[in-house]
C-alpha cells in the first residue's frame, strides 16, 4: 500500500490506497481532504508577512461578509 500525505504542524492528512484503487481516485480523495481541512488558505494566509493594519482590515471585511449572509 501507498500513501500520499501532506504534513502540517498541527494536523496531518493521509490517504491509503485500496487494493483495486488508482491513484486518480487517491489523488482526488486526498485533495477533498486537504480542501475541507483549510490547509491551502492556510498556507496562503502565511504565505507573506501581514501587518497589524491589513489583518484588521481583512477582519473587517470578513466580519462585513459574514453579517451580510446571516
Amino acid at each position: 500500500m501507498e500513501t500520499i500525505d501532506y504534513e502540517d504542524k498541527a494536523r496531518m492528512t493521509q490517504v491509503v490506497l485500496g487494493e483495486n484503487e488508482g491513484i486518480d481516485s487517491a489523488l482526488r480523495r486526498f485533495k477533498r481532504q486537504v480542501s475541507k481541512a483549510g490547509i491551502l488558505a492556510d498556507v496562503k494566509y502565511h504565505r507573506h508577512f501581514e501587518t497589524p493594519l491589513e489583518k484588521r482590515k481583512r477582519k473587517a471585511v470578513a466580519a462585513r461578509r459574514k453579517r451580510r449572509f446571516k
